[in-house]
């Protein structure tokens, strides 16, 4: 099929920057109509300049964020087409990371989306169509050494996504879970010694990220993967489990 985005009402959180801002690049490009969001409110303003956009800054992770953001997108945009959750942070630490970053990776990188979708799917279901977008990380299918917070969030993302699919793939919503490794972006810099090691020698430019989403949306893909080379590490762990974190304890007693 051939991907019509042509005055689409397309919302892209956290794309102040990074994935998010070359997202809403890509979608402009494609005759979209682009909401901006993100809490830095210069870069959102920054981005919509560049993309002849709109910008709506602010929160996209908490209750009363979301559903200001999804009325003023309504208001701007006519409707919502595509919803890209792409906004996410990235904390590190393991059973010992404190409880704000555990609940702060839980609010932004998974009740984000709950709570977008949560407003969205309804008029979607009632019109028989909308496109939600999850920025997940291949950490999502495979792990991040030093970060469990990050991880297990990441985790739970991609399990939405999936989920969202399941339940109303068959009546005209689409979902794609994007599943990058590293990117050079802000979040890559700010991994630690860790991320950076494992991550940094095959990082992509935020753009090719965007281009493999609108691969995938021409091609009704659910899965996104910028790093083809994910998906065989995703069959390498569900295959066989033990061999795969035998593998990884190895990678991280060698770092």
């Amino acid at each position: 099929m051939t991907l019509d985005l042509a005055g689409a009402g397309v919302v892209v959180t956290g794309a102040g920057r990074g994935i998010g801002a070359a997202c809403a690049r890509a979608f402009a490009a494609k005759g979209a109509r682009v909401v901006v969001n993100d809490l830095d409110a210069a870069a959102a303003e920054a981005t919509a300049r560049e993309v002849g956009g709109h910008a709506a800054p602010g929160d996209a992770a908490g209750e009363e964020g979301v559903e200001r953001l999804v009325s003023r997108a309504r208001e701007l945009l006519g409707g919502i087409d595509v919803f890209c959750a792409n906004a996410g942070v990235a904390r590190g630490g393991g059973e010992d990371a404190d409880d704000d970053g555990w609940a702060l990776s839980w609010d932004v990188n998974v009740m984000a989306h709950v709570r977008a979708a949560r407003l969205l799917v309804p008029e979607w279901l009632e019109r028989g169509g909308g496109t939600f977008v999850a920025t997940v990380s291949a950490a999502g299918l495979l792990t991040m050494p030093g970060a469990a917070p990050y991880a297990v969030s990441k985790h739970a993302a991609y399990a939405f996504a999936e989920w969202l699919s399941m339940t109303h793939g068959d009546k005209g919503i689409r979902v794609h879970a994007v599943c990058p490794q590293g990117v050079r972006t802000d979040m890559l810099r700010d991994s630690g010694a860790a991320g950076r090691a494992l991550l940094e020698p095959s990082a992509v430019e935020p753009e090719l990220v965007a281009e493999a989403l609108l691969e995938a949306m021409e091609e009704n893909r659910f899965l996104v993967l910028p790093h083809p080379e994910v998906a065989a590490m995703y069959a390498a762990r569900a295959a066989d489990p033990d061999r795969w974190l035998a593998g990884m304890r190895r990678l991280l007693g060698a770092r």
